[in-house]
């Protein structure tokens, strides 16, 4: 378990700045992740990456020459939000462009790809590489569902040695593109991973069981068998990654034997000796090998071996120099000295940028203290929910947590509090500064999406920003803004979500939710009475989706083990209008 913490809700923020003091000469930190003390040259491609916490050396460890030029880093386990993504994108923007790199999850996916379209919309040239090599997650007929899992590190040290070289922005992405297509990684669990603060594991195994095809987030396994001897593991990552070769490529191999956190490095080197004589056997040429920790999941005891097919390209990237505090090729690169002859930068102190790491972005003020007083009043009501939801959250976390631990990786409960509790702060300051109901709503789902991060998170930052936008500071709304409202909230989260009624999602609850809504109010029934009638549907089909096996997300891999437990994010969903009820009625 972890045991070394002090508030569990800052341990990703005091971990990440104790790392930038402890890596100064690598590091600078920055509101929500790190950038190379030492830039690279001016013009030059910046290779930007990142995801949850609780991953190291992934992904501050990577952050030096030859590789990435900044880390961005959400609470354990969760997307950071896409405002914090642009804000580190920016900071360590050269002029080339960014490349931004990171795991194929739902919520990197989202967040990742909307800092994107912000990047380019704000004139810096931005892409994405969602890298997609774990072998468990899909099959090869559906490589773009795979997970990314250690596979990360060979695609980012590709495109970071790319970008060194001063190779243009397509060129880049594209490198990186084919890193990734021939990139493949199997792992094996042994135990669990516990998140800070919690005293059980996500997952658990029997004495003697092992977990194959884990999740780095910890998602157990796919399936489960016996603990076998170090040859007989060895036959078993092989084979099934030599299945999956890429057509056409040769015998030459990236290959990387990681622990996940509570292996030990003796471990490794004994599996790695039984693994180098089936290389000989299937005919591999392992080039540059790397053997250690180099994407964990906290405490989670188990390995995974990668391998990565080369070209003479690939090759000469993969081993190019690089010097990053958990990653290091060649000789070291003199400190103080960047590429281009730049000195480094003084880094932020740590508490000020801790404090701020996790903060939403400000809201334009243009509107505060300007509201008309019937939205003004509106406003309070929007408080009123912010706090009656935070609370009903608050007692559910671990029972969402429990839920969403059953096929995913556990931590919904505590994302939903953590985003509820700063939206509620957020809405508290806002009134407090004679903000409309508009803009207080917009600054409750800027507040949530950047702290509880992840899917959830973002998906309930789209929503309330969506239903804000419904509604005005210049007026209160009546029972069809509402409703206006509501179903603005459903498109953008199918929107941004992707999901479809059916796929065990929160789009099962807030579709039947956001229609009755509408059809009782055409009817003539008074808000409140319409909103609990819509609620009942809600909660109805939330416990429905038991019945369901999910289609996206983490879960989608361990469908089977999701059947009989109703989906967690319809559920949260399910709970906050519930608890809006009877406000309404009041």
């Amino acid at each position: 378990m972890t045991r070394v913490y002090g508030d569990p809700d800052a341990f990703a923020i005091e971990a990440l700045a104790g790392f930038a003091a402890a890596y100064a000469e690598h590091v600078r930190l920055v509101p929500g992740g790190v950038v190379r003390a030492t830039p690279g040259a001016a013009g030059k491609v910046s290779v930007v990456v990142g995801g949850g916490s609780g991953h190291y050396p992934a992904f501050a460890g990577y952050v030096g020459y030859g590789l990435a030029d900044a880390a961005v880093a959400g609470d354990v386990f969760a997307s950071p939000s896409s405002q914090t993504i642009v804000d580190v994108a920016r900071a360590a923007d050269r002029g080339g462009g960014v490349v931004l790199g990171f795991g194929n999850y739902a919520g990197d996916l989202l967040n990742f790809g909307l800092a994107a379209k912000h990047l380019n919309d704000d004139g810096v040239r931005a892409a994405t590489i969602a890298v997609t090599d774990d072998v468990a997650s899909a099959g090869p007929d559906d490589r773009a569902s795979r997970r990314g899992v250690a596979g990360d590190l060979v695609v980012f040290k590709v495109a970071g040695a790319a970008a060194e070289q001063g190779l243009t922005f397509d060129d880049v992405v594209e490198i990186a593109g084919l890193a990734n297509d021939r990139t493949r990684t199997f792992g094996v669990a042994f135990s669990g991973c516990t998140l800070p603060g919690k005293s059980t594991p996500l997952f658990s195994l029997d004495p003697g069981r092992m977990g194959l095809g884990l999740g780095i987030h910890g998602e157990p396994g796919i399936s489960e068998r016996e603990v076998v001897p170090a040859d007989e593991l060895a036959d078993l990552l092989v084979e099934l990654l030599v299945a999956e070769a890429p057509a056409g490529s040769g015998g030459r191999v990236a290959a990387i034997l990681n622990g996940l956190g509570g292996t030990k490095y003796e471990e490794l080197f004994v599996l790695w000796h039984h693994l180098g004589q089936r290389f000989a056997r299937y005919g591999l040429d392992v080039v540059a090998p790397a053997v250690g920790e180099l994407v964990t999941s906290l405490d989670m005891a188990g390995c995974s071996l990668t391998l990565a097919w080369l070209d003479d390209e690939l090759e000469l990237l993969w081993t190019a120099a690089a010097d990053a505090p958990a990653f290091m090729r060649g000789p070291a690169r003199p400190t103080g000295h960047g590429h281009g002859g730049e000195q480094p930068q003084q880094s932020a102190p740590a508490g000020g940028a801790s404090d701020a790491a996790l903060a939403p972005s400000p809201i334009d003020a243009v509107n505060v203290g300007q509201a008309d007083p019937r939205s003004r009043r509106a406003a309070e009501y929007v408080l009123v929910g912010a706090v009656a939801v935070a609370e009903a959250l608050e007692r559910d976390e671990d029972e969402l947590g429990a839920l969403d631990a059953i096929a995913g990786d556990g931590d919904h409960g505590q994302g939903m509090r953590r985003g509820a509790a700063s939206g509620r702060d957020e809405a508290i300051r806002l009134v407090d500064a004679g903000a409309g109901a508009s803009t207080v709503l917009r600054g409750v789902g800027r507040a949530w999406g950047a702290r509880a991060g992840g899917t959830s998170g973002a998906l309930w930052g789209a929503m309330l920003s969506a239903a804000a936008d419904a509604l005005s500071d210049d007026d209160a709304p009546d029972a069809r803004v509402v409703a206006d409202a509501v179903a603005a909230a459903c498109d953008a989260l199918i929107e941004h979500g992707g999901a479809s009624v059916g796929d065990k999602t929160i789009v099962d609850a807030i579709v039947p939710f956001s229609e009755r809504l509408r059809s009782r109010i055409d009817e003539g029934a008074a808000l409140a009475e319409a909103w609990s009638d819509a609620a009942r549907s809600a909660q109805t089909a939330a416990d429905r989706t038991a019945n369901l096996r999910p289609k996206r997300g983490r879960a989608r891999p361990l469908g089977e083990r999701s059947l009989g437990h109703p989906d967690p994010g319809a559920t949260s969903f399910a709970t906050v209008v519930a608890t809006i009820t009877p406000l309404l009625a009041g």
